[in-house]
């Protein structure tokens, strides 16, 4: 174990314990605002790190990263109020007199380890959820993106204590080190082979764990749907960030009635999303975070075209940190690429002549983090919504769920566990705790004390009749 790891946890363990105080809403509050007001003061700042890590054109920076940062902690400051408020919770018969309700607690000191894909964004959304539940954290960015992390650890040593926040940096070896320190919860975002593990890390310490994980999220047309809008939405959703995101769409799956047109369709608006893709440098979209990856999309797109599939776009040399998006049609039920979290801009499509056929399909599979339909028939809607389990479904649209502070965001098994954002990542970082409250001299549970007497089993028979 490395020592100053451990003193970190430990100085921040007496601080939590000696200082409650710094838990109070005020203080809570005040730390928010004092990050809403360094993001508004550095923007430039983070996305120029952004651009260094991604190449994130800035629009991308600014909905992907920035801007859902500042929703998280203003929907936050809004409700922050009424999330601490002790609940009072109804009351039974048999427990007369009694005022039972459910308040929230901090855990204490927390850990946060966070993906390369979206930097700041996933760094500082759970720290901002962290933070309103009264925790002390560590935050540990992910080492690929080594130039936001250097602008996440500027602005948290500007602002917090290394005994309130600490950001720790480091390679893979430092994150381990981390996991066996008995935090006393852990919020992983990553990839399920590195979540199970984080879960088994945790489970020495009993930690409790929110896990944001990956999946192949599958996205599903009919013949109803609207082709045009449905290509606009599916471009987007697909190759935002490269494709480089846990909610990016994986698979689509089409009815072959309209699957000729649409890929027609979507080709047009591909053009006219990417004009600069024939060049073979695109403004517009991110790049590939290393060469690992580079190799692995590479590899992919190349395994689907000797197992038949078709790329309809023009190919285009890989570049460094670079991969051409490839859309590939003809892609077979039994292609490895259908199995596998893409992770990048390649979009495979499969068509279909009875929806069950995709749904068995996607039932063989692990339950993704979001389903994706497109349709204007309800029934249709009703019929795969309830066939399908996933952590979220969008219908008519891919992504937005995420940014909405109201919905719960997470997976489900493979795809996550637990949930985050808004009141859920407030809850997330709390503990729920019980608290009854009983009369000083009630005698009412009393009856049922020892020993049994005829009167008191007589007693009990009735409550267990009765009430």
């Amino acid at each position: 174990m490395d020592s100053s790891l451990k003193q970190i946890f430990e100085h921040q363990r007496i601080f939590f314990n000696e200082h409650l105080r710094y838990q109070e809403i005020r203080f809570r509050k005040q730390k928010l605002k004092n990050i809403r007001k360094w993001i508004l003061n550095n923007q430039k700042l983070i996305r120029e790190a952004l651009y260094e890590d991604l190449r994130k054109p800035e629009p991308e920076a600014d909905f992907g990263d920035i801007k859902p940062v500042l929703w998280e902690i203003d929907h936050t400051l809004e409700k922050l109020d009424d999330w601490v408020k002790e609940r009072r919770v109804e009351n039974i018969t048999a427990m007369y007199g009694v005022k039972p309700s459910v308040v929230f607690e901090p855990m204490g000191v927390v850990l946060i380890i966070a993906p390369w894909n979206f930097p700041f964004n996933l760094s500082i959304g759970p720290l901002v959820s962290a933070i309103a539940a009264g925790n002390c954290v560590v935050l540990k960015p992910s080492e690929y993106s080594g130039a936001t992390t250097k602008i996440i650890i500027k602005m948290i040593e500007s602002l917090f204590s290394e005994k309130e926040v600490k950001v720790v940096s480091g390679e893979a070896d430092v994150a381990e080190e981390l996991l066996n320190l008995p935090f006393n919860h852990i919020f992983f975002t990553g990839s399920t082979e590195v979540g199970k593990k984080v879960m088994k890390a945790a489970a020495e310490n009993l930690s409790s764990v929110t896990l944001e994980l990956g999946g192949c999220n599958p996205l599903i047309i009919d013949d109803s749907a609207n082709l045009k809008d449905a290509a606009q939405k599916v471009l987007f959703g697909k190759f935002v960030n490269a494709g480089q995101s846990c909610l990016s769409v994986n698979t689509i799956f089409i009815d072959y009635k309209v699957k000729e047109k649409f890929e027609k369709i979507l080709l047009e608006h591909f053009y006219k999303f990417y004009p600069d893709f024939k060049s073979g440098k695109m403004k517009d979209l991110a790049s590939i975070i290393n060469q690992k990856h580079v190799d692995r999309l590479c590899k992919m797109i190349d395994t689907s075209i000797a197992s038949g599939a078709i790329n309809l776009l023009d190919k285009i040399p890989p570049q460094e940190n670079f991969v051409p998006p490839a859309i590939l049609t003809n892609v077979s039920l039994d292609a490895t690429i259908l199995k596998t979290e893409v992770f990048g801009p390649v979009l495979p499509i499969v068509g279909y002549k009875k929806i069950s056929e995709v749904i068995n399909f996607i039932r063989t599979n692990h339950k993704p983090l979001a389903l994706y339909i497109f349709s204007k028939d309800q029934d249709t809607v009703d019929y795969i919504s309830q066939s399908l389990s996933s952590g979220a479904i969008c219908i008519n649209d891919t992504t937005l769920h995420f940014v909405h502070p109201y919905l719960p965001f997470g997976g489900v098994n493979y795809s996550g566990i637990g949930r985050s954002h808004g009141y859920s990542g407030f809850k997330a970082f709390s503990n729920e705790r019980a608290v009854l409250k009983q009369r000083v001299g009630f005698t009412g549970v009393k009856l049922i004390y020892p020993p049994y007497s005829k009167k008191v089993k007589f007693f009990i028979r009735f409550i267990m009749r009765f009430l």
